[in-house]
Parts: C-alpha cells; structure tokens; sequence
C-alpha cells in the first residue's frame, strides 16, 4: 500500500513539474532575458544622455564646463541609481510570482515590516533626506575637492546616504549625509590661492608689490597656465607687522582644483625675483639691547676667532 502510495506522489510530482516547465519555465526564462536587456538599455540610455547634455551645455558655453560635467555626472549616476532599484525589485516580485509565491500577502507583511522599521530607521531616513538636498541645492559635486566635518579630500562618489571622500594621502572617508554639520566646497566655480608673502622690514613694499604683481603676469602669459588662471593677480597691500616680517596678502583666482599647481609655481618664480633682486625673505631672529640709550650688542665672530689667533 505504502509503494503505491509513493509511487503515485511520483507520478503526481513529474506531472506537476511537466506541466510548470512547460508553463511557467518559458515566461521566466522570458521574464530574465527581458530584465537583462533592460538593464543594458539603461546603462546605454544614461551614458548617452550623460554625453549628450555635456555636449549641450559645452555648444550653449555660460558656465564652466568642467563644473556643468561634475553636476550631471551627480544627477545622472543618482538616477540611475534609483532606477535599478525600482526594475529589481519588479524583477524579483515577478520571478516570485512565476515560482506560484503568492506576492499580495508578501506585501501586505512587507509594508507592516517596512512601518515598523520605519520607526526604528530614523537616521536612516535623516541620511537620505540629507543626501536628496545636497543633491538638489548642488552644494558637492563628484570631483570637487570639499571639507567635511573638518575632514578634507576629493569628492569621489556622492549617494543618498552617504558622500566618500579620498585624502591627499589616499585613505578613503565614508560620512553620512545626516551627519554633516559643516561642507566647505574648496572647487565650486573657481578657485583661488591665497598668498601672505613676508619680507623684511628694510624692504620697499611699493617695489616688492610691483615684483609680485610682475610674477603674477608673466605666470598668467605663460602658455602652460594661461588657461588655468581666471584673473589676474590681486595683490592686496600691506596686510601685516609680523615678528620679523611685513607680510603682504596678495590672491590669485584660478579655475577648480588648479589653485595649487599654480601656487607651487608662482611661489617658485616669485623666490627667484626676490633673489634677483636682492629682496630679503626674512626668517625669526632676535636682536639684544642693554639699554635705550646704548646701541644693539654685536657679535663678531670672525673677528674673535682672528684676535684668538694673535693671541
């Protein structure tokens, strides 16, 4: 009795199977290629899309193109982003749906769920929030160089959640968007250096200002950093009476991420004009004094190792 019994549960179950994999089977295996295209289409789709409004706003000008390419490449790798999202999980219900799972109670239970994490998700939620004005105010693009809660590197990819950013040393900083209290954008449409240059006080300020101001424009007339300086330079004035210094402030605007090459190079230039020129870049030293009435002490030491000799 028990044979038959089991021999018939067999039967039951071949037929059974039969009949899903000439059924079902056909319209999953349909179901799976048609996601895959899908998924190929979109990649496709927003990559010329991507190229397409690059090539828009570059044929229109107006702004920088390099800070029109940081903006859509956010806005198009978000939206792709939560595209995918939704086509997984249609892909998901309806594989659950051919595999005879029923999806109506599956979602009732998932919306209770989803309540009752809800609840317990509220940073979560904050993040998302978060990330979704950053995003629409256009406060970071990918690319930037930006400060974040005191932490400072290249904006590397900016989700809903989160923002990651890379060190100059290379290390990688996860922060989550909930979490930010201040974002310095280094990079938002230009940039600039800033220079505090000390000098002696001996020194003439009229003279040393025409030197920097003459090494400012023959950098910006130098065809390798010509295209990389947005204005002259601006040398402000006296700004300071340092301990050993007259320090003069003077800035240099730049187009993004560029500030600091041409630092290092008008730096350079503006060493070697002060050597030609013979302009002291003073360093701290101290002078003693016996008096008001008595000059400064001066040492000798050549003199003394000479009068030590004779001796």
């Amino acid at each position: 009795m028990e044979n038959i019994f089991n021999q018939q549960f067999l039967i039951g179950l071949g037929q059974g199977l039969k009949s899903w994999l000439l059924s079902d089977l056909p319209g999953l295996v349909i179901v799976i290629i048609l996601f895959i295209l899908a998924f190929k289409v979109i990649n496709v789709s927003f990559r010329k899309l991507k190229s397409s409004l690059i090539h828009r706003a570059d044929k229109q000008g107006g702004k920088d193109i390099e800070e029109t390419t940081k903006r859509i490449n956010t806005i198009t790798g978000i939206t792709r982003g939560l595209v995918k999202i939704v086509l997984w999980a249609l892909f998901i219900m309806m594989v659950m749906q051919k595999l005879g799972v029923a999806i109506g109670p599956l979602l009732a239970s998932a919306g209770i769920i989803g309540l009752a994490i809800g609840f317990g998700a509220q940073e979560l939620v904050r993040d998302f929030i978060s990330g979704f004005f950053i995003i629409l105010e256009d406060q970071v693009r990918t690319g930037d160089v930006a400060i974040i809660n005191g932490t400072g590197g290249l904006v590397e990819k900016i989700e809903l959640r989160t923002i990651t950013l890379r060190d100059f040393a290379g290390t990688v900083h996860i922060v989550q968007n909930g979490k930010i209290n201040t974002l310095s954008n280094m990079t938002k449409d230009w940039s600039a250096m800033v220079f505090d240059i000390g000098v002696a006080y001996k020194e003439d300020t009229q003279k040393v200002m025409d030197v920097m101001k003459q090494v400012g424009d023959e950098l910006m007339e130098d065809p390798q950093f010509k295209d990389e300086i947005v204005e002259p330079i601006e040398v402000f004035g006296l700004n300071e009476f340092g301990n050993s210094a007259l320090v003069i402030k003077a800035r240099i605007k730049t187009k993004p991420i560029r500030q600091w090459g041409v630092g290092r190079e008008y730096r350079k230039r503006l060493k070697e004009a002060f050597d030609l020129r013979n302009i002291e870049i003073p360093f701290p030293h101290t002078t003693v004094y016996w008096g008001e009435a008595i000059n400064p002490l001066k040492l000798d030491l050549n003199d003394h190792r000479i009068d030590k000799k004779e001796q």
